[in-house]
């Protein structure tokens, strides 16, 4: 075994700061949605576009360590942050919406423990082993 396989086991969120990250998912994913709901957001638009992100897992056809890589930066809070930001300096509506769109994709996966991703495999992640 190498080290990076070892990592995710032994720094893996342990059970109460689990419980805690996972609670967090589930209130990032809640507050996206009301949000997306009182400005209106079509609702076929949520639905069509919940799932997107989860294209980036094609990485892992590269390999293991590109695949985390490449997951990691479309599953980090970071992405519909940025694309919030944007939306709201500009007025840009739609960048909002597909922002919390995002957002309630990524709360969802980690309150049900599908963390960041250690580049020794898809199921070792922060959060656990999935």
């Amino acid at each position: 075994m190498t080290q990076h396989q070892i990592l995710p086991r032994r720094f893996a969120a342990v059970s109460p700061i689990r419980i805690t990250l996972r609670s967090e998912g589930v209130g990032v994913a809640l507050a996206s949605i009301v949000l997306y709901g009182q400005l209106g957001g079509s609702w076929a638009l949520f639905i069509a576009l919940l799932l997107v992100p989860d294209i980036v897992m094609l990485g892992y056809l590269a390999r293991p360590r590109m695949g985390a890589a490449v997951y990691n930066l479309g599953h980090s809070y970071l992405g519909p942050l940025m694309l919030a930001g944007i939306g709201a300096v500009t007025d840009g509506r739609i960048a909002l919406l597909v922002a919390l769109i995002w957002g309630a994709h990524i709360g969802t996966d980690r309150a049900l423990g599908y963390g960041l991703k250690y580049p020794s495999g898809f199921r070792d992640t922060h959060l656990g082993r999935v």
